[in-house]
């Protein structure tokens, strides 16, 4: 009785589990496909080449989170300017951060250039090719270990992705939601990967489940795996794999300064090293709360003048950015000094014209992106573009 038909007898999903695990898919049909099919990625090694575990870890650490289509300048700009692991060891963590700045997810920054660091500290600048010694490594975890270990090193290791779960879940219809079934979704993907041509496989794998094992609207009839498939059996692909809602975080609150010299600085600062933005630049802030309260928004601006009362003025509207685990909304102030106003403590000066060349995150970038064109407007209403631009945000 083959998996199709007992996929349709709508068994239990244990049931399901246990037929799958008795006829696998054959990983000669999806290398097959892939042989025709495979991306072109900046970071893939062309077909009989042998893949750079440099590039393969320093892609799969910027694709974390984040889109091949976001990640691809990004890693251009980096190979071209840290062409291997020694040159970015001995780079500068600020100059990695502004390098980084708008790719989001900041520890990933972070950790790269401490992983850096650890492969020639520890390794000779060679990266290790055993899977455990690979998760030793700083921003190495489970999956990004046995990716670099099967595509960098050809080593028979399953990374698994959200793509991976995705194929794995129809594969075998699990039932059990995300993310209760993750170990159940590895343990599959160990289980069908081959001995031989692993990093072709999990290359494969991946690309199956971007271009073909969609989440919306898969085309099954192209799959190579389809007769295997018993979500396709069932005529069900999309409803797997299951996911338990997530909660959605309280909304958090603040204000954001954007202090202005007239001679064209503009008063910055660090975050610690540590934490949400970690070694980031950013404009002065309040605490970013649930109960903000905009009428003491006033009392956490920076202290930049003893003699005289600094005007501080209101932008209409509020910069919104969500982060993984709360949405925020800062309201943003501006105001315009004098050439001879010192920094406070922990802050500093920058030329405006340099801004490009700081660490700015993405949410300080909309905070500036309306503040910046604004310094010297203190006296003329916004313009019908601007009242736009406020309303919607």
């Amino acid at each position: 009785m083959t998996l199709a038909a007992k996929a349709s007898s709508k068994k239990s999903s244990s049931d399901n589990s246990r037929d799958g695990e008795k006829q696998l898919p054959k990983p000669a049909a999806l290398l097959t496909w892939y042989d025709r099919h495979r991306r072109k990625l900046p970071w893939r090694a062309g077909k009989g080449e042998r893949p750079d575990p440099y590039r393969v870890w320093l892609s799969e650490i910027m694709l974390q989170q984040t889109t091949v289509r976001a990640v691809a300048p990004y890693y251009a700009r980096f190979l071209a300017r840290w062409s291997d692991v020694r040159v970015l060891a001995a780079a500068p963590i600020e100059d990695v951060l502004k390098a980084w700045a708008g790719l989001g997810y900041y520890a990933r920054a972070r950790n790269l250039h401490a992983c850096a660091r650890a492969v020639v500290e520890r390794h000779g600048g060679a990266f290790p090719a055993d899977e455990a010694e690979l998760r030793t490594l700083p921003g190495i975890g489970s999956y990004t270990a046995a990716a670099i270990a099967a595509i960098a090193f050809d080593a028979p290791a399953s990374p698994v992705d959200g793509n991976i779960e995705r194929v794995m879940a129809r594969l075998f219809a699990i039932e059990q939601p995300l993310p209760g079934a993750k170990p159940q979704l590895r343990r599959l993907a160990r289980e069908v990967t081959p001995l031989q041509r692993a990093g072709d496989f999990a290359q494969a794998m991946m690309d199956l489940g971007a271009t073909i094992c969609t989440p919306k609207r898969p085309a099954c009839a192209l799959c190579p795996w389809n007769q295997s498939c018993a979500a396709f059996a069932r005529g069900d692909a999309e409803r797997f794999p299951r996911r338990t809602p997530k909660p959605e975080g309280a909304l958090r609150r603040g204000a954001a300064f954007v202090a202005h010299r007239t001679d064209g600085y503009l008063l910055v600062r660090t975050r610690p090293a540590t934490g949400l933005l970690g070694g980031m630049t950013e404009v002065p802030t309040t605490e970013w709360t649930a109960d903000f309260d905009e009428r003491d928004a006033l009392k956490s601006a920076p202290q930049l003048a003893r003699s005289t009362a600094i005007a501080w003025r209101r932008l209409p509207g509020v910069v919104r950015h969500v982060f993984t685990h709360f949405p925020l909304e800062l309201s943003v102030y501006v105001a315009d000094l004098q050439p001879t106003a010192r920094a406070p403590k922990n802050a500093r000066w920058i030329k405006i014209s340099e801004l490009d060349d700081e660490a700015f995150p993405s949410l300080m970038r909309k905070v500036l992106a309306d503040a910046v064109d604004r310094f010297g407007e203190a006296n003329r209403p916004p313009s019908p573009r601007a009242r736009a631009r406020a309303a919607r945000r």
